[in-house]
Order: C-alpha cells, then structure tokens, then sequence
C-alpha cells in the first residue's frame, strides 16, 4: 500500500487486515482452498474503490476461471436503521447508518461485470459474499437477511461458517488460481460511463449507472429519509461529500430519476450556469418538461416551507452567502442567508459537495457550515463520504498527489509515484502540450485545454472572432466564449466542455468546473509558482475580477482560492493530464516531480 498509494495506510485500516485477513485464510485452507489466489485490497477499475479480497480460482463445475468477492465486517452485531433493512446500524460505531453488507458485495460485482472485459459474456464466473466472522452467535445480525440474497450478494457470519465454506466449495475448486489472478488482474478495462452521455436515460426511463459503495448508501439514505419525513412529519437534511469524480452527480440524477420515476416531488440545482444549462441540453433534449428539473439555488427565495420532497443540491460548495443580486426583485432583497432558503424548500434536502471546489468570493457550502445551520434550526443532518473515484482514471493516487502538490494536504509534495490507471504528463511549451491533446483528439478521445485566469478576456472582435487573448511567447489561444451564443465553430460557454469545437480555445475555471473529458491540459500561469519546494501565489498576476477587492477577499483567502481553482482545473481528466507552466522554475520543478 504504501508503494501503491504513496503513504502508509492508517492503523484501523491495518488493525481491519490483522484481525481479518487471517481469518479468511485459515478458512480456506479448512476448506481445501489453500491453493486460491486471495488478492488483497482489489483495486475495482476506473475507481478508487477496493474490494477487501477476490478470491481468483478455477470453478469445480465447469473449469473456467472463478471468482468471488469477499467483504470483511468486523462486526459482532449489527441491526435495521429504523426498521429498513437496506440501511444498517452498527452499535458502537459512529457515523450513522451503513449499507448493509449484502446490498455493498453486490454492488461490487456488478460494478466488476460491468467494466472488466475478461468476465463479460461470462456471468457465472462471479459471486460475492458478506463474511461477519466476528458474529457468532445466532441471530445477532437477523435483520440484515431482510435484504433479498444472491449469488453475488450472500451473508455469513461466525455463527454459520460452515455454510461459507460450503458455498465457497461450489465456486472454487482446489486447484491452484494463479492464471485466473493474473487474467483479472490483467484483463482489459471496459470504457467508463461518462455522466452526461448517459444522463438523459438516467432521468427519464432506467439505471444507466452501477452505484458503488457510499455512492448507494447515499441514494438508499435519502430514499429511506423520504419515507421517515411523511411517516412522522419530520425534516432531515443528508450532506453528501466527496472529491473531483467521486460520483456526486452521478448520485444525483440517480435519485432524480428514482424519485420523479416513483412519483415523489423532487428537483435538481446548483449555482452553475454552465452545468445547469449542460444538464437542461442533455437531459432534456426530447422532452422539455425534464428541462425545467434543472434549476438554480437562486430560484428558491419565494419557495414555501416543505414544497418539495426532495431538492437535490449538486455542487453545493457554490452556495452563496444570500441569493439576493442586482437583478432580485425588490420585495425579495432581504437578509435572508440562501442555505436557509433551500432547507426550507424540501422535506429532504441534499447537499452534494467538495470542500476543495470552493473557487470564488462569497461561497460558503462547506460541510460544518450545512451542519451548524441545521442544528440551528433542530434537524437532523446525516452525512456520507466518498472517495475519488471515477475521474481522473479513479486514480485516488493522482488526486492525494495534487492535493500534496498544490498544499491542500498536510503532508509534502512528492514525485508522481506513477498509476497504470492514470497519465501524467509534463510539457515544456505550451504547443507541445497542444499537440498531444490534439494527437489525442484524433485517436477519438475528448480533450481540453484550461489555464488559470491571468490572462485579459476580451469581447469577440469586431470581425465576430475570438480575440486570442492567451498569449505566452509566440503562442496564442481565446478563451472560450463569454456568452450563450456560439462564435464561429466555438460553442457557448456553457457547453464549451462538451460540444465539439471547444478544443481550439482555452476554458477557465468557471467553465470547466463540474465537468470531464479525457484528455486535460492544464496552463499553470504566473499566480501559482514553485519556490523552494513549494508552490507560493502571486496575487498581482491573477486577472479575475472577483478577486480584486482586497478587503473582500484578503490575501490569504486568495492563496486558497487560487490552489482551489487549480486543484479543480488539474482534476478535469478521465485518462491523463498535460501540465504546463509559464513559469520557467516551476518547469524545472514539475520535471523531477514527473519523471
């Protein structure tokens, strides 16, 4: 792990390994197993999600390769949260409610199905078990087996290890597993489902997405607190936080689409033009009544309380201080704090957010905020954490790298310890970065290039061209677009990441932000720069004008938001990530930190 990963795992992660890990392979071996490949802590492609153990082996019916997913509990016993079996309460543990074992195992295997080439056409090559070796005594874990079993979401504790080895038997025989641990661990790698290609389908008829782990829990946790709110007319707020790609809005049109489906009241929001409009566009193409599902969080100051069932707040880190602006009506300029105007709006509000998305003045969507707000008003606020897992590759080791590379980490920069998942790579000029992305672009990839704003922007010029206001050297690229208009071959802003034509110009952190693509190329300009071994910000070479006012912005915010900005703009990539800087020392740097 720390070779993987970059650091060492935690003492309860190891603690989890000693306690466990033994136990298993003392019951293969009881089994006559002792020849299976147990691989460790399986890195599920395309995230960053892994599984305790897959145990690789060959099938005693018909010889092929088999495998079973095997999740390790720890738990001596565990009961219904609230009565619903899908949502566990651990006593003892904090956190609030988990997913029930069964329900995570299978979400497991079908994530594996569906994106690891070597078992697709090959449905029984799978299964997966829940084993709560700690749980010996009959009964303790009853209410979990409310949840229907299959063959690849199965439960076993202590008290009925017999049975466990008995259903392993039928999956695996004693024949050594190596060829089938190398074929998984070498198998091909499924193209990922990018969110708005399938966002359409997502809302309107069926799943297009397999949730995995805490993104499930959140939806099942949401779905659950419906319920509660009309069985005892109550209010609960859900806080869902998680890094670049971690599934949060893939979360979201999940339960867009699980709600609207099964008749519940229930919309989506965020305080991004750009992906609000991408959202409306995609989603709503064929049907114009899905469009108006897609709001803003300054759409809700005349709301009445509880109109809602369900408002789903996606990117809720650019929540405003109030939501009052130069265009509000006069009879709503109030004083009104806009978190409170979307508490108000839904029996169950739920925030989506990123701690480390917050990139301009004012906005104020953190996780103790949301907390301390609804404490003030005597709600109950449950909260679920993702890990990174689907952009960048779900590389987890690019994003804590970038973390540690920008000082949004308590521990140091260091070398890009390298992830098959992932590409990183260093250009010296910004044409040569140009050229790899546009080398990527022909091979049918997508591909961007953003830059930090320290450049001039410019209306389109009098010809109805872009001004190539991106200038560095002899080169020289526009922004994207200003406006909702298309100019020449290049898109509106709002869809500048997603429409082709977007390539040729640069986009900048309010365009970029929410969205993927393949392939990025980053610009870092002369406001972030590396000094004696560390990247230190340079207020006057930064152009936006939101952060001019120094008494609104101090220059401590600005370091922040200004390694926010670039934290978002490095984490835009699904494949790889091209960076360049302007700066010829940080060059130098970036170098040997990306051999």
């Amino acid at each position: 792990m720390l070779f993987q990963r970059g650091y060492a795992p935690g003492v309860a992660e190891q603690q989890s390994w000693r306690r466990s890990l033994p136990v298993l392979a003392r019951d293969l071996v009881e089994a006559g197993l002792g020849s299976v490949e147990m691989l460790i802590e399986y890195h599920l492609p395309l995230t960053s999600q892994r599984a305790d153990v897959v145990l690789a082996g060959v099938h005693p019916r018909t010889g092929e390769a088999s495998y079973v997913v095997v999740e390790l509990k720890q738990w001596s016993s565990a009961e219904a949260f609230e009565g619903n079996p899908e949502l566990v309460h651990v006593p003892g543990m904090a956190g609030g409610p988990k997913q029930n074992p069964i329900l995570q195992v299978r979400g497991y295997c079908d994530y594996l199905y569906d994106f690891a080439r070597t078992l697709q056409d090959r449905p029984d090559s799978l299964a997966g078990l829940a084993y709560l070796h700690n749980a010996t005594e009959p009964g303790v874990v009853a209410d979990l087996a409310g949840v229907p079993m299959s063959t690849t979401g199965r439960l076993f504790t202590g008290a009925d290890r017999g049975s466990m080895l008995d259903f392993l038997r039928t999956r695996l025989s004693p024949a050594p597993g190596r060829a089938a641990a190398d074929m998984l661990m070498n198998s091909p790698t499924a193209p990922s489902k990018q969110l708005l290609k399938v966002a359409a389908d997502e809302v309107r008829s069926r799943e297009q997405f397999n949730l995995v782990g805490n993104q499930q829990l959140a939806v099942d946790l949401v779905l659950h607190a419906v319920q509660q709110a009309y069985r005892n007319d109550t209010k609960r707020v859900i806080v869902v936080t998680g890094g670049p790609g971690s599934g949060k809005s893939v979360i979201a049109l999940s339960l867009l689409g699980e709600l609207s489906r099964s008749g519940r009241s229930v919309l989506h929001a965020t305080g991004s033009r750009s992906f609000t409009q991408t959202l409306r566009k995609v989603a709503g193409h064929r049907d114009r009544r899905v469009q108006s599902m897609f709001k803003y969080f300054n759409q809700f100051m005349a709301a009445s309380t509880n109109d809602l069932d369900v408002l789903i707040l996606d990117e809720a880190h650019r929540i405003r201080e109030t939501s009052v602006d130069r265009y509000t009506r006069a009879e709503l300029r109030t004083d009104r704090p806009q978190i409170d105007e979307l508490i108000s709006a839904a029996r169950v509000p739920v925030f989506l957010l990123d701690e480390h998305q917050v990139v301009r003045p004012g906005e104020m969507g953190t996780l103790a905020q949301i907390q301390a707000y609804a404490a003030s008003l005597g709600l109950e606020v449950h909260h679920v954490e993702l890990g990174e897992q689907f952009r960048c590759g779900g590389s987890e080791e690019y994003v804590l790298w970038v973390n540690r590379l920008l000082g949004l980490s308590d521990l140091q920069p260091t070398v890009w310890p390298g992830d098959p998942q992932f590409d990183v790579l260093v250009a010296d000029t910004p044409s040569e970065m140009e050229a790899i992305l546009a080398a990527k672009s022909e091979d049918g990839y997508t591909a961007r290039m953003t830059a930090g704003y320290c450049w001039p922007w410019s209306d389109p010029t009098k010809d109805g061209s872009l001004a190539a206001d991106v200038r560095i050297g002899n080169w020289s690229r526009p922004w994207n677009v200003k406006g909702d208009r298309k100019v020449g071959d290049a898109p509106p802003a709002a869809l500048w990441a997603t429409e082709a034509g977007g390539f040729g110009q640069v986009g900048c952190i309010y365009t970029a932000q929410g969205f993927e693509y393949d392939w990025n190329g980053v610009i870092l300009g002369p406001d972030i720069v590396w000094r004696n071994g560390r990247f230190v910000t340079n207020r006057s070479a930064n152009k936006d004008p939101d952060f001019r006012n120094t008494k609104r912005v101090s220059d401590k915010r600005f370091d922040l938001l200004v390694r926010n900005v670039y934290k978002v703009l490095l984490t835009r990539g699904m494949i790889g990530t091209v960076i360049y800087s302007t700066d010829p020392e940080t060059r130098e740097a970036l170098r040997e930190l990306v051999r």
